[in-house]
C-alpha cells in the first residue's frame, strides 16, 4: 500500500492510497468519519435565577437568566462548537481515576457569562486553565439576548469519537473515489482550456492524444464525459480520497492519527483469528 498527498492545507487533504481494494478504501473512509478522537462540550450546568450586575455608572442592575431558547437547545449548540484538541488527552474511562471524576488530563471545564441586549458568540466561552482549548471559531452564534436577559453557565468537555455523537466528529466530506484517466484527441477544442487550466491534471502530451486525470479537481473534466472521442479508463487499484476537517485538529493530524488507528484495528483483527 502506497500513500501519495496530493493537496493539503490545515484544514483540507486529498491524497492517493495505491494497492487497495473498495473494502479497505470504504475502511479508511469510515475510520475518518468515526474513529478520531476530539474533544467536545458535553455536560452544561446553568445558573439560574435573578443576576445582580454593577454597570460601569456605579448602579446595579438585575438581569434575568433566562433566554428564547429551551436550554436543550443552547446545550445542543454548545456542543457542536468545535474545541481546539490536544490528541494526547485521555477518554474518561481510561483516565485513573473514579468515573465520577475528573482531571486536565481527560476534561477541559468552560465558563459563559454574557448580558443582553446582544448575541453570545463562542468566543464567550472561556476555558479554564489553558487557553489553547479556546473555541477554532470564536464568531459561532448561540443565542440572542433581549434587554434585562443573561446567560450563565458552567460547562464540561470530555474526549469521544463520531461513532458516540456528531460532537466528536472531525472530519467532514469524506470520499473517495477511483483513480481515472482520460484519453483526449488533440483536435478537441477542449485541450486548449486544459492546458490553459488544468496544467496539473495532465500526464502526457506528446503524440495525438492528451492523457489527463481528474484526481485534482478541474471545471472542465466535467465536459469529457459528454464526449464520445474521448476514451476514459480506471484503475481501481488507486483511490483518491478527500476530507475537511472542522479545525480541533489539523489535516495532517486527522490524516496520521487515522492511519494508525486503522493499522491497530487491523492488528486486532489478525490476533484475535483463531488458526
Amino acid at each position: 500500500m502506497k500513500i501519495k498527498i496530493l493537496q493539503i492545507s490545515e484544514r483540507y487533504a486529498r491524497f492517493e492510497i495505491e494497492g487497495i481494494d473498495y473494502a479497505y478504501a470504504n475502511m479508511i473512509r469510515r475510520t475518518l468519519i468515526n474513529d478520531i478522537p476530539k474533544l467536545a462540550i458535553k455536560n452544561v450546568t446553568f445558573h439560574l435565577g435573578s443576576i445582580r450586575k454593577v454597570e460601569e455608572d456605579g448602579k446595579a442592575k438585575v438581569y434575568n437568566s433566562s433566554t428564547p431558547l429551551f436550554n436543550e437547545i443552547i446545550s445542543h449548540r454548545i456542543g457542536l462548537i468545535p474545541l481546539k484538541t490536544d490528541l494526547n488527552m485521555k477518554f474518561r474511562n481510561e483516565c485513573d481515576h473514579p468515573a465520577d471524576q475528573a482531571c486536565p488530563l481527560c476534561t477541559v471545564n468552560y465558563t459563559l457569562t454574557k448580558f443582553g441586549p446582544g448575541i453570545v458568540y463562542s468566543g464567550d466561552l472561556m476555558p479554564i486553565g489553558d487557553e489553547k482549548f479556546a473555541p477554532v471559531d470564536p464568531n459561532i452564534p448561540i443565542v440572542k439576548l433581549d434587554e434585562n436577559q443573561a446567560l450563565v453557565i458552567d460547562a464540561e468537555a470530555i474526549m469521544g469519537t463520531g461513532r458516540e455523537h456528531a460532537r466528536w466528529q472531525v472530519t467532514s466530506g469524506v470520499a473517495y473515489k477511483v483513480h481515472r484517466e482520460f484519453r483526449i484527441p488533440k483536435y478537441l477544442e477542449i485541450i486548449d482550456l486544459i492546458r490553459k487550466d488544468c496544467k496539473a491534471n495532465i500526464i502526457s502530451d506528446e503524440g495525438d492524444v492528451m492523457i489527463i486525470t481528474d484526481d485534482i479537481p478541474c471545471r472542465h473534466i466535467a465536459k469529457l464525459y459528454r464526449m464520445d472521442e474521448v476514451k476514459m479508463e480506471e484503475d481501481e487499484s488507486r483511490f483518491i480520497f478527500q476530507f475537511e476537517t472542522d479545525g480541533s485538529l489539523s489535516a495532517k493530524e486527522t490524516l496520521k492519527f487515522a492511519i494508525k488507528r486503522l493499522r491497530t484495528r487491523l492488528d486486532r483483527i489478525r490476533d484475535s483469528v483463531v488458526v
